[in-house]
């Protein structure tokens, strides 16, 4: 039987997958929830870090959404010591540009925001997140997501995540030796099918959902 590693998107936390009926392990991400910051982050120091975590070293199978959705192929390159069998990259964004790039750049420059009220820093998380609408303020994801220090309240992320740039999936995929899906909710903004078949054969469309395809339905991949 193969291990299952779920690897959330950029702004959650290991947390977003508790709805998930599979025994899998699903850590926080370098600079997310409880996990430690890293110096800075490119896809091959986060996915260093987390492969260092993995408890299983063969057979592993690995759902990764958005950010997670690119990390988890880069792990499947065999260069981490993980042998994966299988890779879904749910949700992950293909196409950047010069705008894209330069507002993600500058987020990761901005300070950390603190907030006098935990309903004020859940409220951002949620945004951040993407899970406004998805999930209460009160989703114990939310709790692993925030901070408190002195009576106020941040993000517990890491701003410099932001900075971790735009991926070249056409390599990624070249280089996996993993079986490689892509898999979009058919209402996700963030790719198109033509994005996803211009680089991969193997491409699977959601009917009905989003972007956050994994919270709106826990049972809309098929793992095996």
């Amino acid at each position: 039987m193969s291990a299952l590693v779920l690897l959330h998107g950029l702004g959650a936390n290991g947390r977003v997958w508790d709805g998930w009926p599979h025994p899998r392990y699903a850590p926080d991400l370098p600079g997310h929830g409880s996990a430690a910051a890293l110096p800075s982050y490119t896809f091959g120091s986060m996915a260093a870090a987390i492969a260092a975590t993995i408890p299983e070293r063969r057979n592993v199978v690995i759902v990764g959404h958005s950010l997670g959705g690119v990390i988890a192929v880069e792990i499947a390159s065999g260069r981490y010591g993980i042998e994966v069998d299988r890779v879904i990259a749910l949700g992950v964004k293909v196409t950047w540009s010069d705008d894209d790039l330069g507002r993600a750049g500058a987020l990761a420059r901005k300070p950390v925001a603190w907030f006098d009220t935990r309903a004020d820093a859940a409220a951002r998380f949620l945004t951040v997140s993407g899970l406004q609408g998805l999930v209460e303020q009160g989703d114990p994801v939310v709790d692993h997501g925030l901070a408190e220090v002195d009576g106020r309240w941040r993000l517990a992320m890491d701003p410099g995540t932001f900075g971790v740039g735009a991926p070249d999936m056409a390599m990624l995929i070249a280089d996996s030796k993993a079986e490689v899906v892509l898999a979009r909710g058919e209402h996700d903004p963030m790719n198109t099918d033509d994005e996803l078949r211009a680089l991969h054969d193997q491409v699977v469309v959601l009917p009905g959902l989003g972007h956050n395809a994994h919270v709106e339905d826990a049972t809309a991949l098929s793992i095996r």
